[in-house]
This record gives structure tokens, C-alpha cells and sequence, in this order.
């Protein structure tokens, strides 16, 4: 197990299960040095979704937790195409979708559950990146989908 998977333990969470591609696309392309994830959902242990709209289904807690199990999922991901979490150096960018309705206006404190996951996985200089937070409807209902940009140590 390796540095990252042991603070995700430590921290007592688990990584859920890797979801499988939904479309025509791929879950992670890597160009040089740098990891694009394609956009991830809140999969939970069991393997089912965290769905609703925040602020509505679920309370800005709720959807930070949603936010944070994004992070998980997209750990697994990366796992499942790269084989080893540790060649991640840092996160370079995240883009942030919250499910919601146009009222809520709460979008970067959700993300945060996500970013936060990110800070106490890599420390405060590499944990934190370039951000963005949107609201909009999301496919399936669920709470959060995230992309991200990492950077890895090496290129592979």
C-alpha cells in the first residue's frame, strides 16, 4: 500500500470501487506529465451513487461528503488505469459541478469537501490547485461530478 492509500486509511475512509466508463470516452488520459480525469461521481463502498440536489436532498454538509467521496472515486480510477497512487505528484486543477437548483449559491464550500480531501492527502502546497464551482443538473441525479488535473512525478 502506498503513501497516499495509507492516509486515505488512516484518515478512516476506503476507496470505493472503480467505476466503469459510461460513454465514449476514456476515465484518464496522460500526456507527459500530467493526469486528465474525466468527470466522477460520489460512488460510494457499496457501489451505489450519492444522489440529490444540494440544498434541496441533501444539506451543504451532505454535499460536502459527496464532494469528498469524489475524491475517493477518483483515486480508484486513477488506480485502476496507472496501477499506483503514488506517482501523483499534486493536483494541478479541479472543475466542480454541484447538482442544485438555481437558487443555491453554495458552490465552492461543497467543493471544498473535495479540495479539503485533496490538502490532507498531499499536504497544504500540493493539495491545493486551480479551481473552478459550478451548479447546474446533473446525469443520474447525483450530487457532485468533478473533473481534475494532476500532476504525476515522472512522465509514464
Amino acid at each position: 500500500m502506498n503513501h497516499i492509500e495509507e492516509k486515505i486509511k488512516a484518515m478512516g475512509l476506503e476507496l470505493p470501487p472503480a467505476p466503469p466508463s459510461a460513454g465514449i470516452y476514456y476515465p484518464v488520459v496522460i500526456t507527459g506529465n500530467h493526469l486528465y480525469v474525466s468527470g466522477q461521481g460520489p460512488v460510494q463502498s457499496n457501489g451505489e451513487l450519492i444522489k440529490g440536489k444540494v440544498g434541496k436532498d441533501l444539506n451543504l454538509e451532505q454535499g460536502q461528503l459527496a464532494a469528498r467521496q469524489v475524491g475517493l472515486t477518483m483515486f480508484s480510477t486513477i488506480k485502476a488505469q496507472i496501477g499506483d497512487l503514488s506517482k501523483i505528484k499534486r493536483i494541478i486543477k479541479t472543475f466542480g459541478m454541484v447538482n442544485c437548483y438555481p437558487e443555491f449559491e453554495q458552490h465552492p464550500q461543497t467543493i471544498n469537501g473535495f479540495s479539503q480531501l485533496m490538502v490532507d492527502v498531499f499536504g497544504e502546497e500540493h493539495g491545493k490547485g486551480a479551481r473552478s464551482a459550478v451548479g447546474m443538473s446533473l446525469p443520474a441525479n447525483i450530487a457532485v461530478e468533478i473533473e481534475a488535473i494532476f500532476e504525476l512525478h515522472d512522465a509514464l
